[in-house]
Parts: structure tokens; sequence; C-alpha cells
């Protein structure tokens, strides 16, 4: 009885361990000084330095333990870089700015709004919707005629008369009126970013409530469907076009034609064999019908919207286009792709419709977060000087600079910006440039020049509101401080005279051979009859040299005369042969290496040997220079030690990238 009841109580005092086991935010694998290092802390960076959790996951607990061993050094180092205050260092402080800038502005261009971009795009293209509009072309008015004209239309048909109509009545756009002004599907990244907005903005059934400006004027737009898009179909078309045996066209008969193999199809026979044998579509004919994957808006309307609306391995009605009339049959169907096979093509797309209106919203919201105030007072004052200053080295000693330098020109965030910071970016753009300064050119300058300031300012508050990319930045300041510390406490102390270096050089000199080595002159052909009458050339008496800058036909040697200044033999075939003669101005016989005939003149030979201490200073100096760093950087981790006195649990590593217990 008292085994049972211990027996219950071990059973429960061990299930109350385990709901109660620490979560690795508080299994502490180290401590240095007061400060410590966790399981997770540990996980985070281990993960980071290998490249990701599953590669952490794969690796070794002696992997672990070695790594956690440099993480404490490290942990240490970045400790004595806030002892030593590094973190209000001038010089340090003016770079992590600039980094922040620098790296801030492409961070938010590419991560804030590229990247959501091209994943709301992707989202958009899920779905495609049927639009009709109204264009309201400012050919014949003004454009703000043409708005008037497109607002009343909307309040037209708010008001109960036919969208169909009144787009039959004042469409501008030849293509669409006729049919009510019906342009088919679309999906995100066809249309002109305006166009695409509204009409993803507005219900089926509805007009979007106001005109819509594009470059091609206003427009009117309904929304008549929108559905889940099928991405791309395979399908197999039979085509007959409108003419008889005879040539002639004869509509009756290619229908009579079209249906009655549409009944064979019916009835059991090969789609793919009367393809072959009647198709007047003679590119896909031979093919069996078949026209590959294709998208919507592909093909024809009519073609489109069967196709488009059929089952798999579904045969179609007879369908009439401009062609002829088609039968179709659905064979294949790819599914709409992943965000990371689409993502090259999407910024293909993106760039070429919405990018430049997203990057122009997101730099609007930014402007009236940080309150931007243009001083249109000082831009008039400095327009209407007609002044013929151009932007650059010129401006530096113009009179406008004189009198309106410490103006301000733009406040962002109430911090004001002069006259002459404005002008002196501009001038230092190369599109700017020595640019005459006028109305225009002052516009763009202010525009690139606020654009920046605005960026800035966003990219110096992003540690505040981004998570990832304060971690980038907590990594950068990180390798700042290391890097000071480095030259501190290591490379600054270490001090290279030449008699160290001797020494060192004495104590290793084995270590600096040089194998053998030639010098030679080569004649190069790959003409055996030529490098043969060459030969007979040099027997006759010509000069080596001079003949080898005339006929070498080895790239780049003729210039050089055919000369190779000490070469090592090591894997090469030429510096053998010069090796192997005996005396200075000797030259071999013709030999083949390769595909090509070789003569060579041996100019001089180096047996193998070790290096002089000038021969191998430079290996000699920087093998000093890792032995000091390797001393100086042993001697500094030990005062750490004995200041911070670390302790690493190994044994904890056992638990590293295991799932915590709930």
């Amino acid at each position: 009885m008292k085994f049972r009841l211990l027996l219950a109580f071990t059973s429960v005092l061990l299930l109350l361990l385990s709901a109660c086991s620490p979560k690795h935010s508080e299994i502490v694998v180290a401590d240095y000084g007061k400060y410590n290092i966790t399981l997770n802390d540990f996980e985070e960076a281990y993960a980071k330095n290998v490249g990701g959790i599953e590669e952490a996951k794969a690796d070794s607990i002696n992997d672990y333990k070695n790594f956690l061993d440099l993480y404490v050094n490290f942990k240490m180092k970045l400790r004595d870089a806030e002892v030593r205050g590094l973190q209000t260092d001038p010089s340090l402080v003016n770079e992590m700015e600039d980094y922040k800038k620098k790296v801030g502005f492409e961070y938010i261009r590419e991560k804030l709004i590229i990247e959501k971009g091209l994943k709301d795009l992707y989202e958009r293209r899920r779905e495609e919707i049927r639009v009709s509009h109204i264009m309201i072309r400012p050919d014949t008015m003004s454009m703000d005629q043409a708005k008037e004209l497109a607002a009343s239309l909307i309040e037209r048909i708010k008001n109960g008369e036919s969208f169909e109509e009144l787009a039959k009545k004042y469409s501008s756009d030849n293509f669409s009126k006729d049919i009510g002004g019906d342009i088919y599907y679309i999906t995100a990244g066809q249309v002109i970013a305006p166009f695409e907005m509204a009409a993803y903005a507005t219900p089926v059934g509805e007009i979007y409530p106001e005109p819509i400006q594009t470059r091609f004027g206003y427009h009117v737009l309904k929304v008549t469907e929108r559905q889940e898009r099928r991405y791309q179909l395979r399908a197999k078309h039979i085509l007959v076009n409108f003419s008889n045996p005879d040539g002639q066209f004869d509509s009756v008969y290619a229908l009579n034609k079209i249906n009655s193999i549409r009944d064979s199809i019916i009835n059991g026979a090969s789609f793919d064999e009367l393809a072959k044998r009647h198709s007047d579509d003679k590119g896909s004919g031979v093919n069996g019908g078949d026209l590959g994957f294709f998208e919507r808006r592909s093909m024809v309307k009519e073609f489109d919207e069967a196709v488009f609306n059929m089952k798999m391995n579904e045969v179609s009605d007879v369908v009439k286009t401009q062609y002829g009339y088609h039968i179709i049959k659905l064979v294949d169907e790819n599914p709409y792709p992943s965000y990371e096979n689409s993502v090259t093509a999407l910024k293909h797309i993106y760039e070429r419709t919405t990018m430049d209106s997203d990057l122009s919203a997101y730099l609007d919201s930014l402007k009236v977060k940080y309150n931007y105030v243009q001083n249109d007072e000082a831009v008039n004052k400095i327009v209407s000087r007609k002044d013929t200053t151009k932007f650059g080295e010129d401006y530096k000693g113009s009179s406008l600079r004189n009198e309106m330098k410490d103006e301000w020109i733009i406040k962002v965030d109430n911090k004001p910006y002069t006259v002459d910071s404005m002008m002196t970016y501009a001038g230092n753009q190369k599109n700017m440039v020595n640019m005459v300064l006028s109305e225009s050119s002052l516009n763009n300058a202010l525009q690139l020049f606020s654009d920046r300031i605005i960026y800035e300012k966003a990219a110096l508050d992003l540690e505040n509101t981004d998570q990832k990319f304060a971690g980038l930045m907590e990594d950068y300041q990180n390798g700042l401080f290391i890097f000071r510390l480095q030259e501190d406490e290591v490379w600054n102390k270490i001090s290279v005279d030449t008699t160290k270096l001797y020494q060192l050089y004495e104590e290793t000199k084995n270590n600096y051979q040089l194998p053998p080595r030639v010098s030679f002159t080569e004649i190069y052909s790959v003409n055996d009859s030529l490098i043969n009458q060459y030969y007979q050339d040099l027997k006759n008496g010509s000069d080596f040299e001079v003949l080898a800058s005339k006929v070498t036909e080895r790239p780049g040697m003729k210039s050089k005369a055919g000369r190779y200044d000490m070469v090592p033999l090591t894997n090469n075939q030429v510096a053998n042969i010069a090796y192997q003669l005996e005396n200075k101005g000797d030259y071999s016989k013709p030999t083949q290496v390769g595909n090509a005939w070789v003569i060579v003149k041996l100019n001089e030979k180096d047996a193998a040997r070790l290096k002089t201490f000038e021969e191998a200073k430079a290996e000699v100096s920087s093998l000093y220079q890792e032995k000091e760093s390797k001393r100086l950087e042993a001697e500094y981790l030990e005062r750490l030690k004995a200041i911070y006195n670390p302790v690493v649990y190994y044994d904890e590593l056992e638990k590293a990238f295991e799932p915590e217990e709930d």
C-alpha cells in the first residue's frame, strides 16, 4: 500500500515538474559578471550565424559548445565597449547615423514599399474583375470640362439612367463604347494604376463614386463581375474558316463542316486526329490542335470567354470568332503559382504599373507624418530673380547664395532646412550639376532634397517601429564596437621592426621555398610549317627576340617579344622545355604543345632554394602580425575573464532547438 502511494506521489511530482519546465528564455547557459546568456539568446545567435533554425538543428553539441565559448567572449567585449562609453563616441555615433540613413532609405524602399507592393499585387492577381467604362477624352474640351462631364454622368447613372446607353453616347473609347463600355476581364498589373485601384475598390454592380483621371482623360468605371482567377489553361481546338473547298466565302458550308466534326468527337472519334485532318489552323493542327498554356485575354474574346468557362476535358459547343468556327477541348490547367515562384515576373509588372504611385503615396504619408512645410515665399523669390546661376560650383560664388543662403526652404518635423543646404545638395547630383536655375530645375532640386530629408528622418525613426530593422542596426553597431576594440587592444599595439622579423625568418625560413623557375622567350604558332620555317630562320642567324616580336601567335605576347620572367615549372610544359636547355641563349627544336608548336630560348634558370629574407619579408611580416594578433587577443580576453569570471553551463545546451513544453 505504501509502495503504491509512493508511486502515485512520484508520478504526480514528475507531472508537476514537467509542467513547470522552464522556458528557453529562463534557462541560463552562461554567466559573466552580473550578466547572463539564456538558451533563447544562444539559439537566436546560433541560428543567425549558421543560416537558420533547420541548419542549427542539424549541428552537434560540440558545435554548440564551441559557439557558446565564442559568444561569451563576444558578449564580454560588448560589455567592455559599454564601459568604455563607445556608444557615445562622436565618430561612432556619426558613422552609425550615416549608416542608418543609407540602409534605412533602402530598407524603407525595398521592404516597406516595394516588397509590400509585390505581395499586394500577388494577392490582387488571384482575382479577375470584369469592368466597363465611359472614357471622356479632353480632345475637344478642357480637362475641367471633361471632369465635369464625367461627374455629371456618374450622377445620371446614380439617378437610374443606363450605364450602357450613356457609354454608347458619350464614351471616347471606340473599342468598347458600342458594347456598353465593356472592356472584359482584367487583373492587377494589366491596366494603369489609378484605373486598377478604382476597379479593386468597387463592389460588383456599382460604379466608382468619382471620375478617375489617367493620362487618357477621365473615366467613369463600373464593375460587373468579380471572381477567382483561373491562372493558365491548356486547350486544343479545331478551326474551320469561312470558306468552301473552292476558297469562296461560305459560312453555311463552314458551319455544317464544324458541326459534323463535333458530332464525330461526341461519338468517340479522336480530337487530335480530326484536328490534324481538318483544322485550318495549321500551326496547331499538326499537334492535334494543341495551343499550349495561355492566360486570360491571350485569345480573341469569344474564344477566351468560352474556354475560361469550361470544365476539364469538356468539349465546347461551336464557337464563332473573326477567324471562323472553333471546337475547343480543355485539357489541362495550371494552378495559381506560389509567391516565391512568381516574384521575378511580379517585379516586372510592378515596376511597369504601380510602383511609382506606391512610392509617391508613401512619401506623401511621410510628409503628413513629419509636418512637411515648403516655404513658397522663398521659392517664388528665387524664381522671380530670373537668375542664370548654375547648380554646382557656379552657385558657391553667386549673389543668390550671398542673399538667400540662410533662408529656410522647407521644414521637416519643425526643423528648418536652408536654401544653401538645398542648393548644395542639388549641385552634387549628377543630373543637376551645371544646370541653369529655372522654375523647373528649382522644383526638381527641391523635390530631390525634400525627398532625401524626409526619407532620412523616417530611416532614423525606423528602429523604434520595425523590429527587424532594429536588429540589423544592433548587429552593425556591435560590429563597430568590436572593430574599435580590436583596433585599440590588438591591431594598434602590433609593432613591426626588421630585427623581430629577421628573428622570425630565421626560426621559420624552411617554410619559404622557391620552386625551380625559369625565364624564357617563346615563339608560338598553331602551324607546323610556319614553326619549322621560323626554326630555319633562327639557324640562319635571325635574332630570336626580333623574330618573336614579329611572328609569335600567342595572344598578348608580341609586344613582349615572347618573353616570360621566372616562371615556376609546376604544370607548365613550356617552362619545363626551357629548363631542360643547358646554357643561356640555347633554344629548343620545334616542339608540339597541345594543338600548337613552340620554339623556346633559355634566358635564365634558378634551381629550387630557400627564399632570402628580402624575398620572404612580406610572408614573414604577415606571419608575425598573425602571431602577435593571437597573443594580444588572448591577453585581452584573459583580462576580461579576470573581470567577469565567465561560467558556461554546457549541459543546458542539450535542450537547444528542442520544442518548448506548454
